[in-house]
Parts: C-alpha cells; sequence; structure tokens
C-alpha cells in the first residue's frame, strides 16, 4: 500500500502569497497535486496545512523545517497505519509523468530535477528523524543519499512554480 503525502507546508516567500491557493486552469495547484497523487496512492495526505481538499497532517517534528518535515510527518502516518511506501510531490509540482509511480519503483527513487518527488519506504523514517534532528544538512538530497535512493531523469523537465512569473508561464505554455 502507497501514502500520498502533498508537501504544502512551504513559506512561499518567492511567490509572495500562498501558493497552494493559486490557481492553474481553473484549479488550485494543492488540488492539483492532491490530485496527481490519488491516481497512484490508496489514499493522500497533505502535510503542513491545516485544511485542503484531503486529510491534513502537521509537519514533523515541528513547522518551518522544510519538506522534509512533511515527508517525515507522512513517514511516521505511513508506518503507523501499515502502509509500505509513500509517493511524495510538492505542492507546486506540475506537469509530472503519468507514469511517475512506475519510474520511481522501487523505493526509494526521487525525480532528479524535482527532489521532492519521490517514493520513498517507511523504512526511512529512522533515517530522516537522525537528519532533522542532528546539525548537518536538512536537505531532500542528503536524505536522498542517506538512503541510496536512484536519482531518475524524465525525458521533458519537471516544472515547479516558485513565482507568479513561473505561473504565468505554464498558463502560456499550456494554453490555460
Amino acid at each position: 500500500m502507497i501514502l500520498g503525502i502533498v508537501l504544502a507546508g512551504g513559506q512561499s516567500t518567492r511567490f509572495g502569497s500562498d501558493k497552494a491557493l493559486a490557481e492553474l486552469g481553473g484549479h488550485t495547484l494543492l488540488a492539483r497535486a492532491f490530485d496527481l497523487l490519488t491516481g497512484h496512492c490508496e489514499l493522500v495526505v497533505i502535510a503542513g496545512r491545516e485544511r485542503g481538499p484531503g486529510r491534513c497532517i502537521p509537519d514533523w517534528p515541528h513547522a518551518g523545517m522544510g519538506p522534509l518535515a512533511g515527508i517525515a510527518a507522512g513517514l511516521h502516518l505511513a508506518q503507523d497505519e501499515g502502509y509500505e511506501t509513500v509517493l511524495t510531490c510538492g505542492v507546486d509540482s506540475v506537469n509530472l509523468p503519468d507514469n511517475l509511480l512506475d519510474l520511481l519503483s522501487p523505493a526509494p527513487a526521487y525525480l532528479e530535477d524535482q527532489p521532492v518527488v519521490g517514493h520513498w519506504p517507511v523504512g526511512a523514517t529512522d533515517t530522516i528523524e537522525r537528519i532533522l534532528e542532528g546539525t548537518g544538512r536538512h536537505s531532500m538530497l542528503a536524505f536522498a543519499e542517506a538512503l541510496g535512493a536512484r536519482a531518475v531523469k524524465t525525458p521533458t523537465k519537471s516544472v515547479n512554480i516558485n513565482t507568479p512569473a513561473d505561473l504565468a508561464a505554464m498558463e502560456r505554455r499550456d494554453g490555460i
């Protein structure tokens, strides 16, 4: 069983407002990410938010620690509820491949150009806890390295929306 985790706890500082609620093609980025993972997972949760289109969970150990805190929260939930792996994506991850789960299986693996998009085994819980509680780098790549995760290249670069200009470019590109 696979638990989907939408990482939505960021501060949206480069975006200037709550990026998760920005719309692309008539749907919020949060709803788009949630729907994307719903197609691959038995359950999808939203990490780092209090409200959304599905069950929301707080970041672990607390907010403000970046995407690893959302993944850690999801791994804890997955462990408690009997899931084998988690599939993650950022709230701003768009145009991901339709065969995302196939590309990222078996876990652990992540998209080389967007490491928050990954497939992680529940057994990674101890590793992520050590990283978040330690003094070293609290980065996605440090987590991936510690697990020996595969970096997966895709034929086209996935898009990550960080600014309103990125959102406008995506709308123009896709004719939305």
